[in-house]
């Protein structure tokens, strides 16, 4: 295809060829590092440009041993249209994959565009030096491969490079090429992909980058349809999927290709909700899953085995604490409750060696409490462990906890994000912040996994390791699946989360001011009140509003609350949040009906206390009709 300077062409590789004007002089050289929202938006044009312009790859430190991320990646790459040249000086003359293996980079008579590298970091050096006496063009180092020196002399020869990445991830993310698992693109398109290269090519291969809530809400994961042209993500209601040959299927179950593989792992509309929350929260990938109580299961399930121990917050929404301190125990699994807001108890609880996880609620369910974050992190992440925040009532809108140092965030789907009371769902997101390798032990993701005939998941997947594993161990032996209809249904309730949070932020704060000023009421936990403890926490980590779920209570007895509530016209009796609709409750009788006295009083519950989710109704509606509930008392 012949280049012309406004347009930019897709080669095989099915990858743009972007600008590099926006990278900077080092950048340009060595991809291994960004300092910017701009830098990365450049980075990852420039690996594209690397790989769409690459024919052939040869890689150094290659195995024949199929279990091996080099063989993994080595295939990956053949079958999307690289020449691959296996190098190890044990295996000369062997053949891999059909390719001749050759001692050395020297052997080589083909020119070479981009040199791979398996080798251990102390070992870069002498590759560099061989790849630039062959004239190759780029030097990659592996996923946990660094070596600034080496690519410093690389740079000055002229080479760009890589480090800690794998062509192969890169190659699936940019192309679009998911399968298993909602890994984030970091792209958004309104064109389709085309089946037959343009004759004139779109700007930046037709692709868009963007950090923008309001954008990603509506494009993130949902290019038109290769096929068809249909705009609207189409609802995959399938059981299992049509293999090419028998290799393809052999690689999709043997985790060598993403893929679709049967319809309790993975399905192309749940992918396309999994990849615009990653790309919301700006982290790797997503899994979903079939509730919030199973995303919660689907977080903890690769860290915690018999004898381990979770250190979460007292003040957790109710059905959290029964499913953490109850029925994980018949896991074996153990769970301490601690005050997130008493640092020194959460280092005590996390400084036992069985501690595998701290989790929290960004704002706690019933009554808004903050927690904050970035300290919690710095205890989490001291001890070793990751910071696990379930972030279901502020919604990535209002904050993003990976910002903070949060490590895995999980939601209950059902509520803010479809928005409209129709869809049962769960996700589990990870910011691919923690090294699985550091810290505590993760037997799960870091040992042979023999369902897999001895890979190990961070080994070969690097940091799209756990949510692999999420979809490729979790879903596919414990079945909690998301229907594609649901996930249908979120990605529509996406798509107006952020205006939603806007009203339902706006009408959170109407209520609260009216109740604090009611003589019957006796307190208001809205974190939006300059009266309240969490009021500078809430400024911090939720700029554009508190939340629109909060609690208050009333003067009176028990009884009166319930009038309160039985009084009420226009607001929803029932056991949701999240709704377009106002919803109200009474948490002692129902959603916390489970939890003992003390561990009410730690979750800041009476029995006055009446709950509130504010929806998007006309707010002086709203106050109308409290008002008139609470005249009954």
């Amino acid at each position: 295809m012949t280049k012309n300077k406004k347009t930019r062409p897709i080669n095989h590789t099915g990858l743009a060829t972007p600008p590099l004007d926006k990278l900077s002089n080092k950048s340009k050289g060595l991809l291994s590092a960004v300092s910017s929202v701009e830098e990365e938006t450049a980075l990852d044009f420039i690996i594209s440009d690397v790989l769409s312009r690459a024919k052939t790859i040869a890689v150094v430190g290659a195995s024949a041993n199929w279990k091996r991320p080099s063989y993994f990646v080595m295939k990956y790459l053949k079958k999307h249209g690289y020449k691959i040249i296996p190098i190890n000086p044990k295996s000369p003359g062997l053949k891999i994959l059909g390719e001749i293996c050759y001692a050395s980079l020297d052997e080589v008579s083909d020119q070479i565009d981009i040199v791979d590298v398996f080798r251990p970091s102390d070992e870069c050096m002498e590759i560099v030096k061989s790849a630039i006496s062959i004239q190759a063009k780029v030097i990659w180092m592996q996923v946990g491969i660094k070596n600034s020196e080496a690519a410093d002399v690389a740079i000055k020869s002229g080479l760009k490079v890589i480090m800690n990445r794998c062509p192969k991830i890169e190659h699936t993310r940019l192309s679009g090429l998911l399968g298993l698992g909602g890994f984030d693109s970091g792209f958004i398109s309104a064109r389709r992909t085309p089946v037959v290269a343009p004759a004139k090519a779109p700007r930046n291969g037709g692709l868009f980058k963007t950090m923008n809530a309001e954008t990603l809400a509506v494009h993130a994961g949902t290019r038109p349809d290769a096929a068809s042209g249909a705009r609207n993500m189409p609802i995959y209601q399938t059981t299992a999927y049509t293999f090419d040959d028998s290799d393809h299927a052999e690689s999709l179950f043997n985790l060598q290709e993403p893929g679709n593989v049967y319809g309790r792992m993975s399905n192309p509309t749940t992918a396309a909700l999994e990849q615009r929350l990653a790309a919301l929260d700006n982290a790797v990938g997503a899994c979903c899953v079939s509730s919030g109580h199973a995303a919660q299961l689907m977080a903890l399930y690769p860290l915690m085995s018999s004898g381990k121990k979770l250190v979460a917050s007292s003040n957790l929404y109710g059905g959290s604490i029964t499913q953490f301190s109850k029925a994980f125990k018949s896991f074996g699994w153990d769970a301490e409750l601690v005050d997130v807001s008493n640092f020194t108890e959460v280092s005590r609880a996390v400084s036992d060696p069985n501690v595998v996880g701290l989790f929290i609620e960004s704002l706690a369910n019933p009554d808004g409490n903050v927690s904050d974050l970035e300290k919690l992190a710095d205890i989490a992440h001291e001890a070793g462990i990751p910071l696990i925040v379930d972030n279901t009532m502020a919604t990535p809108i209002l904050c993003q906890p990976g910002s903070f140092g949060a490590d895995l965030v999980v939601y209950s789907t059902t509520k803010f994000l479809s928005g409209h009371g129709n869809a049962m769902g769960g996700a589990v997101v990870d910011t691919g912040k923690f090294d699985w390798l550091k810290g505590r032990d993760f037997p799960c993701l870091n040992s042979p996994d023999e369902a897999y005939h001895g890979i190990t998941f961070t080994e070969t997947f690097g940091p799209l390791a756990f949510i692999t594993f999420c979809h490729a161990r979790i879903l596919r032996d414990l079945g909690s699946t998301m229907s594609p209809f649901n996930a249908y249904l979120t990605l529509l309730g996406l798509e107006t989360l952020p205006l939603r949070m806007v009203k339902h932020m706006t009408n959170a704060e109407a209520i609260a001011r009216f109740l604090v000023s009611h003589k019957k009421v006796k307190s208001v936990s809205w974190a939006g009140l300059d009266t309240s403890p969490y009021y500078d926490l809430s400024r911090k980590y939720m700029q554009k509003g508190s939340g629109s779920v909060f609690t208050f209570s009333i003067v009176g007895r028990a009884k009166d609350a319930l009038k309160v509530i039985d009084s009420c016209n226009l607001f929803s009796h029932v056991s949701n949040i999240g709704d377009t609709r106002s919803l109200i409750n009474h948490p002692a009788s129902t959603t916390h009906r489970q939890l003992s006295v003390e561990q009410l009083v730690a979750c800041g519950l009476t029995d006055t206390t009446i709950r509130v989710s504010i929806g998007i109704e006309n707010e002086a509606d709203l106050i109308n009709d409290l008002e008139g509930a609470l005249d009954t008392i």
